[in-house]
């Protein structure tokens, strides 16, 4: 038999307020040397223009619009399962709406790295702005001034990325609870519990606005919930509390308003009071894992 490359579908979630940021996103999506599969568009709350309609879009585009912002998380999540209902997908590529994909090849450097490793889970793009600096929140490891080096790591960022269908079929989807930050990390502890590979691949780059996390107005909130929530759902029991202990004395250090403090340990207690969803805990060995990596589950 001859062997099939991984076949590849891209997919945006969009709030329906960057109109000219996803029309240049698809148009650079347009030129891959390597056209997608399938394009998924989702409106996160919003409707959609006719994209389906351009002359230039690859393969099979399918538009969805939800009557409500379900997050990053349950946004792609739909993306997620309307791929499944096609069924011809092996991996998928998801973009943040204001990215750019500089590079003709990204696609198929995507498809050659999945196709020569089979238990490769997870690759995350280089983030860039403008003028090719990528800050430093974006390298994903600690300490990391280097963002040229890449290898196995243990986080990917959610602006650019590839996620394998298979290992999300055996290790689940998105968090739809979080709504907005650390899906990423739940994600990626997840796969590599389950014995997939996380990569930091910076050849593929994605070009992205500098941008803040504090920009979004529930970033405080929410970043200290979905933090309980990651530690409870998993990681052992005796590194719960190193994890948020560690993670407290870090916002107290960081954190100068008044306001985003009060914020912060509102979403940290509403992390206790509230379910994050089911508790699957890793295991120890996953702990040695990571630690490895470089980065141990409590920093």
């Amino acid at each position: 038999m001859v062997p099939v490359a991984p076949r590849i579908a891209v997919a945006v979630v969009t709030m329906g307020n960057r109109p000219a940021e996803v029309d240049a996103l698809l148009t650079s999506v347009a030129k891959q040397d390597v056209p997608p599969d399938r394009i998924v568009i989702v409106g996160n709350g919003c409707p959609l223009p006719d994209f389906a309609e351009r002359p230039d879009l690859p393969g099979e585009v399918t538009l969805v619009e939800l009557e409500e912002n379900l997050g990053c998380p349950g946004g792609r999540n739909v993306a997620l399962r309307r791929l499944r209902e096609f069924g011809d997908v092996d991996v998928v590529v998801e973009l943040d709406d204001d990215g750019l994909l500089v590079d003709a090849d990204v696609l198929r450097r995507v498809r050659d790295l999945y196709d020569a490793d089979p238990r490769l889970g997870v690759v995350g793009f280089r983030i860039a702005d403008e003028t090719g600096e990528t800050q430093r929140r974006h390298v994903p490891r600690i300490g990391a001034k280097d963002p040229l080096r890449g290898g196995p790591v243990t986080a990917f960022l959610g602006g650019g990325h590839a996620l394998s269908m298979a290992m999300l079929a055996e290790t689940g989807d998105w968090p739809d609870e979080f709504f907005f930050a650390h899906e990423e990390t739940d994600l990626a502890w997840r796969a590599i519990d389950a014995g997939w590979t996380v990569l930091y691949a910076p050849e593929l780059l994605l070009q992205h606005p500098k941008t803040s996390p504090a920009r979004h107005a529930i970033y405080y909130r929410v970043n200290a919930r979905n933090r309980v929530w990651l530690a409870r759902r998993r990681l052992p029991l005796p590194l719960v509390p190193v994890h948020l202990g560690v993670w407290v004395l870090l916002t107290l250090a960081r954190v100068r308003s008044r306001g985003g403090l009060r914020a912060w340990f509102g979403g940290f207690a509403e992390g206790w009071r509230e379910s994050g969803g089911e508790r699957r805990p890793m295991r120890w060995r996953t702990v040695w894992r990571l630690t490895r990596l470089g980065r141990p589950p409590v920093i």
